[in-house]
């Protein structure tokens, strides 16, 4: 990466335009065993993941089944690529049938020096927009970290719930939304390499399933609720087939504390903020 300066990709940008399929979103709903949404309805909050897929031909994609970098994501070669967190903002509902646009910007590179070498951060702001008008503003935070173990053990035991749902990561269920995002990363669904390669004892929980799960869990918990802004952010991979709780408290009015725990220990958290 010496020959390559990274503060060339802030600043680009990527548009893509899809309408947001029932059909498509009935499968989503099957995966995460919810009532399908349709044409017109209100579409739950973070199923966005599922769509604006990218069509990467195969003979793309990288050894770790993500798209090789260096096109609209900065090259990152012989790192391991991990989705650390984000912020979404949540300006009115995403409508199922209508045709959508997402606004996709590299805004921030930042490297830093971690416990287990050099971390690379990318910072990537999407805007979602309908009828010309933004709908979703999100920021994603993705990490590449050089090849090494991966911390597995939490270390902050989780808190109290006042609601909660368990969750069962089966093989299936990670095939199906890593299907449903068409997303190649190996670690979710090669046992093998997941394994043998990256390390993990087993295969990998997706990171934004995760932050589904605990919105879900909270829009069990309030289901008349408004949410206006979630933070998240993840402290330690979850492995599958263990199953891991997705839960929270209020913390006061309009301001909720997420948390997803494996063995009772903290493994995602998040902090939500809602109209009643």
């Amino acid at each position: 990466m010496s020959d390559v300066s990274l503060d060339d990709w802030i600043g680009r940008t990527q548009t893509m335009t899809d309408i947001l399929d029932p059909s498509h979103a009935a499968l989503v709903a099957a995966t995460l065993g919810q009532p399908a949404p349709g044409k017109g309805d209100p579409m739950p909050e973070l199923w966005h993941w599922c769509f604006f897929l990218e069509a990467v031909s195969t003979d793309l994609l990288g050894t770790d089944g993500h798209a090789a970098r260096g096109g609209f994501l900065p090259p990152a070669e012989g790192r391991n690529r991990m989705w650390a967190g984000g912020r979404v903002y949540f300006d009115s509902p995403l409508l199922v049938g209508l045709e959508t646009q997402k606004i996709s910007t590299v805004s921030n590179i930042t490297e830093k020096q971690g416990k287990t070498g050099s971390l690379l951060f990318v910072t990537v702001t999407h805007e979602v927009f309908q009828n010309g008008q933004r709908v979703i503003r999100e920021e994603q935070d993705i990490v590449y970290r050089l090849p090494s173990p991966p911390k597995l053990q939490g270390t902050e035991a989780a808190p109290e719930p006042q609601w909660q749902m368990t969750v069962e990561p089966t093989a299936t269920l990670l095939f199906r939304y890593s299907a449903l995002t068409f997303n190649g990363h190996r670690i979710h669904y090669d046992y093998p390499y997941v394994t043998e390669t990256e390390g993990y004892p087993g295969l990998v929980v997706h990171g934004p399933l995760i932050a589904t799960m605990m919105v879900q869990s909270f829009r069990q918990a309030h289901p008349r609720a408004r949410i206006e802004h979630l933070a998240y952010r993840g402290l330690r991979p979850l492995i599958a087939p263990k199953p891991f709780v997705a839960a929270g408290e209020k913390v006061e009015n309009g301001l909720a504390r997420l948390w997803a725990a494996q063995d009772n220990t903290l493994a995602h958290q998040a902090e939500l903020r809602f109209v009643a």
